[in-house]
């Protein structure tokens, strides 16, 4: 399998802004890509894409899903300095976009420079610069435009309910390390492709019918609340977070055996662990509290289905994040591996 296709490809897609509800570059992006491998790409309503693969076999359909939304933020109200207020999309800290360089999306094609910054960011004015809280009633956008006030920031055409892109400050290095913001779940996104590259290539096809499924709300909960008709088998690719007490690191797959929404079906977890160990895969099995997925949104809205979870080791999820070229290709591996193999249930 190509791992240079897959990292050439993450690198174009973490470029490429897609916070929780603005998809759909993202989305066009992988339909080219698709459709250039003679896969074709069909949009849902919701915006998610659907790339359906026949089987060398007939079966029931199999689901791999991984999103291209991220985390990031809207306009929640212009201050009378000048600056934006925001809300977040998806769980992060403050703290670990403080500084951050972004970009103001405004209707219709508008885009507009700025920092993240706090309220009382200079040491050299505020007496509590260095305590005060980062969260969101103390964060701010400067944008980088000439406005000293509310109406001329309206008068720039920004308006509460913008999209506001961090910018993932990408950077592939000589020791194989991928770092960037937005890992989660581009990465997963990236693999699939690269799979569909492999599929490509080798003029080969996955065991049963398959579909890979990108969605554009994960980061909110609901991304994956619809599944495409007749799914049976679903695997979420999305990261492995790594640290306290858990076995996941950089240069491996990570087996999810339960997350926030409970356990993942013991039948689907143990075939990836025995695809991996039998294959000789680097991988772990981890408990992710505070972790959901598309498959586990998939649960939560009644869907039938069998559920599993693996993904990349990734540092620093949901921050300043970090994986190897490693992890990416285990886990492409063990994903082959897995749609090679007989129905689970």
């Amino acid at each position: 399998m190509n791992l240079d296709y897959l990292v050439e490809f993450l690198v174009k897609l973490l470029e490429t802004p897609s916070p929780t509800g603005m998809g759909e570059e993202a989305i066009d992006l992988c339909a080219e890509v698709s459709g250039d491998l003679g896969f074709p790409l069909v949009r849902t309503p919701k915006g998610a894409g659907v790339i359906r693969i026949d089987g060398r076999e007939p079966g029931d359909l199999r689901v791999v899903s991984a999103h291209v939304d991220t985390l990031g933020a809207m306009v929640r109200s212009i201050n009378k300095s000048g600056t934006l207020r925001l809300t977040q999309l998806g769980g992060f800290a403050f703290a670990t976009v403080e500084g951050e360089y972004c970009t103001v999306f405004s209707r219709p094609d508008l885009e507009t420079r700025g920092t993240i910054l706090a309220t009382h960011t200079s040491v050299h004015v505020y007496d509590d610069a260095r305590k005060q809280e980062r969260e969101e009633k103390n964060m701010e956008v400067r944008l980088d435009a000439e406005v000293q006030t509310k109406e001329a920031v309206l008068e720039l055409g920004i308006r509460p309910g913008d999209y506001v892109a961090f910018d993932p400050r990408v950077e592939v290095t000589r020791s194989g390390f991928v770092k960037s913001r937005h890992l989660d779940d581009k990465a997963g996104v990236a693999i699939l492709v690269a799979l569909l590259e492999h599929y490509h290539t080798e003029k080969t096809r996955p065991l049963r019918p398959t579909a890979f499924y990108l969605t554009t709300y994960e980061e909110v909960g609901h991304g994956a609340s619809c599944v495409p008709e007749g799914t049976r088998e679903f695997l979420s690719v999305d990261m492995g977070a790594m640290g306290d007490d858990l076995s996941t690191d950089e240069y491996g797959v990570s087996i999810c055996a339960k997350d926030a929404s409970g356990p993942y079906d013991r039948r689907m977890t143990t075939r990836l662990l025995d695809l991996a160990e039998r294959l000789e895969i680097s991988h772990a099995v981890d408990i992710y509290p505070h972790y959901g997925s598309d498959a586990s949104a998939a649960r939560r809205a009644g869907h039938e289905i069998i559920a599993g979870l693996v993904g990349p080791g990734v540092h620093a999820s949901h921050a300043m994040e970090r994986t190897h070229m490693k992890a990416l290709e285990a886990t492409m591996k063990l994903v082959h591996a897995y749609l090679d193999s007989p129905p689970v249930g």
